[in-house]
């Protein structure tokens, strides 16, 4: 059983910063991607940010040049600067990871970008 344990978030204003981190923890053997993505009301789950098995990242168009992915390999952790925050930014905001080819989702954790 793989788990994942999100924190981070919060309100903040426009043009301000949050992060957010991921663990992953459990019975993991191989992990092919590891990520974020995030749903506003309304709407799909949209990627957000996210490395593939084979290291490299791909960004969501609206975020790219704003936010940035890193990750921890020893502690199966991911993390993500979100820089200049826009209203359209708030979503809930979802760790994904596939690993042993299963895909496992966080619990979401919201991100609130209001004056």
């Amino acid at each position: 059983q793989v788990e994942l344990v999100e924190s981070g978030g919060g309100l903040v204003q426009p043009g301000g910063s949050l992060s957010l981190s991921c663990a992953a923890s459990g019975n993991i053997y191989s992990i092919n991607t590891m990520g974020w993505y995030r749903q506003a009301p309304g709407k799909q789950r949209e990627l957000v940010a996210l490395f593939s098995s084979g290291g490299s990242i791909n960004y969501g168009d609206s975020v790219k040049g704003r936010f940035t992915i890193t990750r921890d390999n020893a502690k199966m952790t991911v993390y993500l600067q979100m820089n200049n925050l826009r209203p359209e930014d708030t979503a809930v905001y979802y760790c994904s990871l596939i690993a042993n080819t299963i895909v496992n989702w966080g619990q979401g954790t919201q991100v609130t970008v209001s004056s």
